[in-house]
């Protein structure tokens, strides 16, 4: 057979923030792009090798189709191949996705079935992966193997971080989005008792005010006593002592 043709490209995973790009069972990895065209031929397709990493440099190319190690290789030799493409969806000018999704098939190693498929991985890794290049008379050409790509563990799916880390523990983020859920609680919670106060306060003022608005009120109003006429004999006292008779005068004793 030709000599393998060695290509110096190497697989990575996108460097930047990607929705899900590393989770607990996939990871995402960048669509090679103008990387085969000097080296495939229509009826040529392309896999893509996965290995744990400590298996890697053990591994054999198939020298047939018939060889190609399955999904379920991974547990056994620590290798399988996926993602057979034809060439032509490699080329400059393929409409392709910008990314590759490893282990997105939930549907394989179901009914005992041996043969290539995209699974999910079953353990963090860590992973290398390597594009090869095969017509029907085996491997034509190889990439060089990815560095180590570990994947994330997590207790639940939403503490699986989608954008990848810049320093800090994953600790730290957890205990932080927990603190920030509390204070927007807290908050919640004060404004809404504030709000009623304001609210009953308004209330009862305006009960006040309709119960006033609904009420008549009439004030006593007493008349000024009119005038009398003076009895006989009568005179007028200094303002407001009224009136008083003129007493005789006091008889003088007799000597």
């Amino acid at each position: 057979p030709a000599p393998l043709a060695l290509l110096h490209y190497v697989p990575r995973v996108p460097p930047a923030a990607l929705l899900g790009k590393i989770t607990a069972t996939t990871f995402a990895l960048e669509r090679p792009c103008c990387i085969f065209d000097r080296h495939t031929n229509a009826s040529d397709a392309i896999w893509l090798v996965v290995a744990f990493a400590n298996a890697s440099a053990t591994f054999r190319n198939p020298q047939s189709q018939a060889d190609v190690p399955p999904y379920e290789g991974l547990r056994t030799t620590g290798s399988y191949m996926t993602l057979e493409t034809a060439a032509a969806a490699y080329t400059c000018s393929a409409p392709s996705p910008l990314v590759l999704r490893v282990g997105g098939d939930t549907t394989c190693g179901g009914q005992g079935k041996q043969e290539p498929c995209n699974g999910p991985l079953p353990s963090p890794g860590p992973y290398r992966v390597k594009f090869l290049v095969m017509d029907c008379h085996g491997p034509k050409a190889e990439t060089r193997w990815s560095d180590p790509i570990l994947l994330r563990r997590a207790d639940s799916p939403s503490a699986i971080d989608p954008a990848p880390v810049r320093g800090g523990s994953s600790d730290v983020v957890i205990i932080g989005s927990i603190l920030a859920s509390l204070g927007a609680a807290l908050a919640v919670a004060v404004l809404s008792t504030v709000g009623a106060e304001a609210w009953g306060s308004l209330c009862r003022q305006d009960s006040r005010s309709s119960t006033f608005a609904r009420r008549s009120y009439r004030t006593h109003h007493i008349p000024p006593a009119l005038p009398q006429p003076l009895p006989p004999g009568c005179r007028c006292s200094p303002p407001g002592l009224g009136c008083f008779a003129p007493q005789p005068p006091a008889l003088c004793p007799a000597k």
